[in-house]
């Protein structure tokens, strides 16, 4: 039987179509590079925005019309968030966001029965995070272990703990193991995502916490380098950020979500933290990782933001000095409390100020790279995309080229001297040995 996967969304949701394939060929499954002829198309969904929402339908109408013989598996974020959606009734299998791992009978059910099959239940306090664990990841030259899974914080804005439940944690011991079998596949960084990456550890026996999941990964699996995925700012105390700096090979990027430099616009979107906490951890970090990164996201539009709010927002990009900033438009979620908000900015108003937020975080993030030129930078070179350039990235997560003059360098960590930069990206030459 042969399958294909689509894949929507964040890296938790990468890593989790990942498995979903290794379950797939175990099974005798073979899986196609292209949706085209396949016995079953598998949509692992996202619905973190309105964008999202019309991605995923677009796809839906895509596929019945084009793989009109191919059952639809559709699993994922968007079913279990928004059960009732018609968008749902396109598709032959539905699995809700704990039940990934259940592809494989799901499929043999409906192939046996020729009915339609929709397993989607309630999240509940106390569920336990499904079991999944990743071989290898031979696409890609990092591979991403999923640590956590949830989020507990309900930011007025979001749907995600609606889609994916209460904080879960992977026990030490498991990810231990993932680590060593990853490391032990060829992968020399390690990157550890969830949903909510600071709250790891808060359902776990022991006072375990996001900084013994890293050290342990960091002293253990042989990795050369070990990287941590989107964080919230609000546990990151000091305590934290002095134990992360003493692994060595922890890389010194730290994507730190914002959404708002309004500390009122903060305290709407229910938020845990205020701007002058936001720029004391940045100051923590930085004083405990030389050179570190910081990158973040921001949000434009939310209901009631008002030029005063704004201009907050990016008096604070220029403070921090961000190396990137993701900036979108509020984009309204039903069944979240900002939804229900009668102060609603127009979508060209949060649009715009989006786009001028982009330019003033170009600005800035352009700045933070000439200040790099002249540095040596160690990089770890990925898959060759192009003839005339070696692609790789620093520790601190920005992207390098290097001029070929050779065979591949992929998988290989080189240092490189930086020599210039062009927009979003890095120049340099490697340093002989």
């Amino acid at each position: 039987m042969t399958a294909y996967i689509y894949t929507l969304g964040c890296k938790v949701n990468q890593y989790e179509s990942l498995v979903i394939r290794e379950l797939l060929e175990s099974h005798g499954f073979l899986l196609l590079d292209s949706p085209y002829g396949a016995d079953v198309i598998i949509i692992n969904s996202c619905t973190v925005t309105e964008s999202a929402d019309t991605k995923l339908r677009q796809l839906m109408m895509r596929i019945k019309r084009e793989s009109r013989d191919s059952v639809i598996a559709l699993t994922g974020c968007f079913p279990q968030a928004q059960p009732d959606s018609i968008i749902n009734s396109y598709a032959d299998i539905v699995l809700g966001e704990n039940k990934k791992t259940e592809v494989v009978s799901a499929i043999k059910e409906y192939f046996e029965s020729g009915s339609r099959l929709c397993l989607v239940e309630k999240n509940h306090r106390g569920e336990e995070l499904e079991h999944m664990l990743l071989t290898s990841d031979p696409e890609h030259t990092r591979a991403s272990i999923k640590i956590q899974d949830g989020c507990d914080r309900f930011c007025s804005y979001c749907i995600i703990p609606y889609a994916r439940g209460r904080s879960r944690s992977k026990p030490l011991d498991v990810i231990k193991d993932e680590a060593r079998g990853l490391v032990a596949a060829g992968h020399k960084e390690l990157v550890l995502v969830g949903i909510n990456l600071s709250c790891y550890g808060l359902d776990l026996p022991g006072g375990v916490n996001l900084a013994d999941a890293a050290s342990l990964v960091c002293s253990t699996s042989g990795a050369r380098r070990v990287r941590l995925g989107s964080l919230e700012p609000e546990l990151l105390d000091k305590g934290i950020i002095k134990r992360l700096s003493k692994n060595k090979t922890l890389c010194p990027h730290f994507h730190l979500s914002l959404q708002s430099g309004s500390d009122r616009v903060l305290s709407e979107m229910g938020r845990k933290y205020d701007t002058r906490e936001y720029i004391s951890i940045v100051e923590s970090l930085r004083e405990e990782f030389e050179g570190c990164t910081i990158t973040t996201d921001l949000m434009t539009g939310f209901p009631g933001e008002t030029r005063e709010d704004f201009a907050d927002s990016l008096r604070l990009i220029e403070i921090i000095g961000f190396a990137r900033v993701h900036v979108f438009p509020y984009s309204q979620r039903p069944g979240t409390k900002a939804s229900r908000r009668s102060d609603g900015i127009p979508r060209s108003v949060a649009v715009e100020r989006a786009k001028i937020a982009s330019q003033t975080a170009k600005r800035v993030e352009l700045q933070f790279l000439d200040s790099l030129i002249g540095s040596t930078q160690e990089v770890l070179f990925e898959r060759e995309q192009n003839p005339s350039w070696h692609f790789g990235h620093t520790r601190g997560y920005l992207e390098v080229r290097v001029r070929r003059t050779g065979g591949s360098l992929r998988h290989e960590i080189k240092d490189v001297i930086i020599t210039s930069r062009e927009d979003g990206f890095l120049i340099g030459e490697l340093i002989k040995p």
